[in-house]
């Protein structure tokens, strides 16, 4: 579902969620990129994205006050709150403690054992309201997973999102790195004044529907995304010369390596699909020139 209409800001919201964060002595900290989504419909649109069932295990990230923590709760059977922040960690474990159905995990996911908190479960979906900046990270935390997850929705920058969710033909790293693992597409838009305090840039929320197995099969996931992002070096380059600086490679190597496999030296990095990447990544010796 795409919002034509973007959604106004609430100042009663607003000002409920500088009130809730008085209340607690807290406030929202710069260094952790905190803001604090305070429009209902946005929320409302997380939720119907989820497509919770009461079969369902949630790990939300970023809970922040709880906007959407609730919410989930009562969609799903199990919702794992994983947040950073000692004061909102400890105002959430208390505010939430009579629901039986919420833990609250005061850590930091990138550092958590995914197998280890979700023990004894088969299947889970994410839902994150994440910091601008760890963006990157969290996506390839879940996507890299041993354990991914089968559904993300995920709070991010719009021009982020717009080029993840790009067409064919003008993919760039991150998006042709997702696209190995999932399915994206932007379910709306927030503008700055759907959050407290409000960032310098719009948001959007974008949803993955995750693969069982790779789009692709290669014998070296890790291996194939260096060889990817080398590939990306100059992307506004024409590939024989992106290529030749990702790889330090004399350009003359390039083009014998990109006719092997079957690609146009010419074209622009963006352009190729993922199975062009494999056949360059196998005519490399798997990224090793």
């Amino acid at each position: 579902m795409l919002l034509n209409k973007l959604p106004h800001k609430d100042r009663r919201s607003t000002a409920k969620v500088h009130s809730q964060l008085k209340n607690a002595g807290l406030r929202a900290r710069k260094n952790l990129g905190q803001n604090f989504l305070v429009d209902e419909n946005v929320r409302d649109s997380i939720i119907e994205a989820a497509g919770l069932s009461k079969d369902d295990t949630v790990l939300e990230v970023g809970p922040g006050l709880g906007a959407l923590t609730e919410k989930l709760a009562a969609g799903a059977a199990r919702v794992i709150a994983v947040e950073l922040d000692d004061g909102l960690a400890l105002r959430l474990k208390n505010k939430l403690v009579r629901f039986a159905n919420i833990e609250v995990i005061n850590e930091d996911i990138l550092k958590l054992d995914l197998g280890h908190i979700l023990e004894g479960v088969s299947d889970y979906k994410v839902v994150a309201n994440i910091p601008y900046y760890i963006t990157s990270p969290i996506l390839r935390h879940f996507m890299q997973a041993e354990m991914r997850p089968s559904l993300m929705v995920i709070m991010m920058q719009d021009e982020v999102a717009r080029d993840i969710a790009a067409r064919p033909g003008a993919l760039g790293f991150l998006a042709v790195s997702m696209r190995l693992f999932g399915h994206p597409e932007i379910v709306c838009r927030a503008p700055a004044t759907c959050f407290y305090p409000a960032p310098r840039v719009d948001s959007a929320v974008v949803k993955f529907n995750m693969l069982r197995e790779p789009a692709i099969m290669v014998d070296d996931v890790d291996g194939f995304l260096e060889l990817v992002h080398a590939g990306f070096a100059a992307p506004r380059k024409q590939l024989h010369n992106s290529l030749s600086l990702g790889l330090k490679l004399e350009p003359a190597k390039a083009d014998l390596l990109l006719g092997e496999a079957g690609i146009d030296p010419q074209r622009r990095p963006g352009t190729l699909t993922l199975e062009e990447w494999v056949a360059l990544y196998r005519v490399t010796g798997g990224g090793r020139c």
